[in-house]
């Protein structure tokens, strides 16, 4: 059994096949609830954490991201429109709510078949693109605290849960930000600031600034499904906020595969 995916920036695509058995074999958890066939039953209620808090804990993927496996026939709710993976705003009636700077800066970038994206040069992809990857990422939930592993150039995110504020006093720069979430219901609503200034959202460079702040609400209304609603709030560079939403599936019985970004990667010189 293989897990084929394809890793990509810009005009350059690889497929990486990975047999299973050469890494963890497929594990059938006891916690997956089944159908009496025997799959994971991906309409089940979701699982709660003793708290009463929805469980977000588990190995998922973006739903139509480069190099997404089809996934099975799920139904996701309406909501904002989808990002893509290329142009996180693709999809957004009128385009995106762009400053002239922030349109040039897009332009130019998207120009160059996005070559400058960090991801090119094994540096952190923006939070949006790792949401829109297709690569698997692995959620793991204590109460105060929920750590996103990414197997997608081995990305780990932090996102405190315990109570504590967003940092206001000039904080260092962070690739990923500084995250704090807190429950509104059975969401999880995420808030991050302390961006860098040079932010590329997606493939091809939609850009955010240090002025950014990033608000995401969590939604796993199946045990199968979760839906991200991802708002983007930067007055330096959008005349307005706006939102997308991530869907993303559950991968139930898989494990990340170890994925390591090399060294002397000589795309960007290209």
């Amino acid at each position: 059994m293989k897990r084929c995916i394809s890793v990509g920036v810009a005009t350059l695509a690889i497929a990486v096949c990975s047999p299973l058995s050469a890494q963890w074999s497929p594990h059938t958890s006891a916690r997956v609830p089944r159908t009496a066939s025997g799959d994971a039953n991906l309409e089940a209620s979701a699982p709660r954490t003793a708290d009463g808090k929805p469980d977000l804990t588990g190995v998922w993927q973006g739903v139509g991201g480069l190099g997404a496996n089809n996934p099975p026939a799920l139904s996701f709710s309406a909501g904002p429109p989808v990002a893509g993976f290329l142009n996180v705003g693709e999809k957004i009636e009128g385009g995106l709510p762009f400053k002239a700077e922030a349109k040039a800066l897009f332009e130019a970038r998207r120009a160059a078949n996005g070559k400058d994206n960090p991801e090119a040069a094994c540096l952190p992809m923006g939070n949006l693109q790792f949401h829109t990857q297709g690569a698997p990422r692995k959620i793991v939930q204590t109460p105060d605290v929920l750590v996103i592993l990414y197997e997608a150039s081995m990305g780990v995110r932090q996102i405190f849960t315990d109570g504590r504020k967003l940092p206001g006093d000039d904080p260092q720069p962070w690739w990923y930000g500084y995250s704090v979430g807190h429950w509104d219901g059975d969401t999880l609503v995420v808030e991050t600031n302390g961006f860098r200034d040079d932010q590329w959202l997606d493939v091809f460079g939609t850009p955010m600034s240090d002025a950014g702040k990033m608000t995401e609400r969590f939604r796993r209304p199946t045990y199968g499904r979760m839906e991200i609603d991802v708002t983007v709030d930067d007055p330096k560079l959008y005349t307005k906020p706006w939102t997308v939403r991530v869907n993303q599936r559950i991968m139930p019985d898989q494990e990340l595969l170890e994925f390591v970004c090399l060294e002397n990667n000589r795309y960007r010189a290209k």
